[in-house]
């Protein structure tokens, strides 16, 4: 592409629930009084008699998403992440994955990328929260194009989904003409032999511009997109330890619980190789600009750089 376009992924899921409603009678959208902000009012706008405000009762959302599927809707679910995974875990866990029921939770705001709103709504724990949930399938598209392909796949997909979305606007890295989604399966975006980052979310793209430097310097690294943390594709994990040696895993999130736990667990019981892991290092987030804050919490391509020198050198 020869011009980088900047989306934020819930731009791109508002959007997408739109196109969906036009081929699903069944999907309905539920909000916590911020349509808004998780742009599922452009789809309320479009299908009014669809969409239910439920106001700041998280909670009580996730309820009525799971009674609504009872009678085969097919619900879509947003608030912000911290609202969504913290304060309806219960429900989620109990009233939405435990009978597995089809609601798909979709939510936004997510991360350090949040910016001046604060620790109080930076989400660094979701994915290793609803990762633990049985049940639960959890993905973290890594652009517009794939949140796009996410919320098409999940609509069809019988079971309890969970979506982590974004509120900064970020480069598309994915080709819409071309791109192909798959529940479950990793994406190679570039072969390498002398190590592997595999990443996820925005994440993506620091992988991506993390190479090119890598390269520059003779070091040649595999890229891998793990969109769907659960469940993980193995396989191409497995495969990506054998042939390089060595791994660096890069989230937007805690070390602990989300990206690089779950391919530790992997590579741990069939393919032990080191594994060094860029995310938050059990912080909380603090108010800043988005920029600023993936600088200041080493979310950078200069810090997976630095990691990936690491990782090769433990490898010897």
């Amino acid at each position: 592409m020869s011009e980088v376009k900047k989306i934020a992924t819930r731009e791109s899921y508002g959007n997408a629930l739109v196109e969906l409603a036009k081929e699903h009678d069944n999907v309905v959208v539920l909000d916590a009084d911020l349509a808004a902000a998780t742009k599922t009012g452009i789809f309320k706008k479009a299908n009014p008699d669809k969409f239910f405000d439920c106001g700041i009762a998280e909670a009580n959302m996730m309820g009525i998403a799971a009674g609504l599927s009872t009678t085969g809707k097919v619900p879509f679910a947003s608030t912000f992440a911290m609202f969504a995974a913290g304060r309806a875990f219960e429900q989620i866990r109990n009233s939405i994955c435990y009978p597995r029921l089809n609601v798909k939770v979709c939510a936004t705001h997510a991360g350090i990328t949040v910016g001046e709103d604060g620790a109080s709504h930076q989400t660094v724990e979701d994915l290793a929260l609803m990762r633990a949930i049985p049940n639960m399938v959890v993905i973290s598209p890594s652009d517009a194009v794939e949140t796009k392909a996410v919320i098409e796949a999940i609509a069809e997909y019988n079971g309890p989904c969970y979506v982590r979305l974004g509120r900064s606007p970020v480069n598309v890295v994915n080709d819409e003409s071309t791109y192909k989604f798959e529940l479950g399966k990793g994406v190679l975006l570039n072969e390498g032999t002398d190590l592997t980052i595999v990443a996820t979310g925005i994440m993506v793209d620091v992988a991506l511009e993390a190479k090119e430097i890598l390269a520059s310097q003779g070091i040649s690294a595999r890229v891998i997109n793990i969109h769907t943390l659960k469940p993980i594709d193995s396989d191409i994990l497995v495969k990506a330890a054998k042939e390089t040696g060595a791994i660096v895993t890069v989230e937007e999130h805690s070390v602990i619980g989300g990206l690089g736990s779950a391919v530790s667990e992997v590579l741990g019981e069939v393919c032990p190789v080191p594994a060094v892991k860029v995310g938050v290092n059990d912080q909380f987030g603090q108010s800043g600009k988005p920029d600023e804050l993936l600088e200041y919490y080493g979310l950078t391509a200069t810090n997976v750089v630095e990691k990936a020198k690491k990782a090769i050198e433990l490898k010897r």
